[in-house]
């Protein structure tokens, strides 16, 4: 039965393979990639302008009007129901 290489053994070989100056950029890639991974992922403005967006669209304001309304509603109910000490 023929072994096969693994993906560690490949990558070796092929690093094997690469001059200095290439290897050298690889470890830049791969600290980037490090350092990308460690770091949360920060939004970048493109996702800011669509959420923004979506916050303005019409659907998005009548649902936050009809929470308001109903917290307002949940409050007057709650008033309306409690005993008043005021005599």
């Amino acid at each position: 039965m023929v072994k096969r290489k693994t993906d560690r053994q490949r990558l070796i070989n092929k690093i094997d393979s690469l001059e200095d100056n290439e290897v050298r950029d690889l470890l830049e890639y791969v600290s980037m990639m490090e350092s990308s991974v460690h770091k949360p992922a920060s939004r970048s403005p493109r996702e800011d302008e669509l959420i923004a967006l979506l916050a303005e669209a019409h659907e998005n304001k009548r649902a936050r009007q009809a929470f308001e309304w109903e917290v307002v509603r949940r409050r007057a109910e709650r008033r309306a129901t409690t005993p008043s000490t005021r005599t």
